[in-house]
């Protein structure tokens, strides 16, 4: 009995002197990585990176009208139009129900269909119908794939080079520009691949649509544009 009840008091002793150090340490990581790490990239964040630590926000006019990280659904023939987004968004009359919502951003993603769905493959060719008509293009002229195709987060801010300079004619027409001063434009505000290596040469449609709008001023925005 007495060797029993000497073993469970050096057991609780152990115990005890166990806790404390244990409980600081777990505590002293609490803080380390919960708190102080946290507040130190954000303030150095803000501090060296300024306007990609606020969102990469862009305006117009002293109003914020999105961000270069996320794309829009523009639809009118005076703007540059992004790629096809697959997003969804809550039914307004059923909201137990999705329905498709382009450049979402509250609920990024893709269609999930596998390149030998017939679902995909009439969805791009579909695409391809309208981009040519919409652009004025020949039945059988090749098409960009980011035309036709969605990104896989459903928010892709940027177009290829040659997809731009596809639509720049409609552009063009449409705000009876010299197609001359677009393609200035556009080549002001393109893009190489990342680290001369990464990606393809491209531009935010944003962006471009932004400068667009200051070169030749239009009676809404961009974000009306996209309604």
């Amino acid at each position: 009995m007495t060797t029993q009840m000497q073993t469970q008091g050096t057991t609780a002793v152990l115990f005890k002197g166990l806790l404390r150090p244990v409980l600081a340490t777990a505590l002293l990581c609490l803080a380390l990585t919960g708190l102080a790490y946290p507040l130190a990239t954000t303030l150095l964040a803000n501090l060296l990176f300024p306007f990609q630590a606020q969102g990469s926000l862009l305006q117009r006019n002293g109003l914020v009208v999105g961000s270069s990280l996320i794309g829009q659904a523009f639809q009118r023939p005076e703007y540059f139009q992004g790629r096809p987004s697959m997003t969804l968004g809550s039914d307004p009359l059923d909201p137990s129900k999705s329905v498709p919502q382009p450049y979402n951003a509250g609920a990024s993603g893709a269609s999930n269909l596998g390149p030998t769905s017939q679902k995909l493959l009439d969805s791009v060719a579909e695409r391809a119908r309208t981009y040519r008509q919409l652009n004025g293009l020949a039945a059988d002229s090749l098409v960009p794939v980011d035309a036709v195709t969605a990104s896989a987060s459903g928010l892709d801010p940027h177009i290829s080079l040659a997809n731009a300079r596809l639509q720049l004619e409609r552009v063009a027409r449409a705000r009876h520009l010299p197609p001359g001063e677009l393609q200035a434009l556009l080549q002001a505000h393109s893009e190489g691949r990342t680290f001369g290596l990464l990606g393809e040469p491209r531009v935010n449609v944003l962006q471009l649509n932004l400068a667009l709008d200051a070169l030749a001023p239009m009676p809404a925005s961009p974000l009306a544009a996209s309604e």
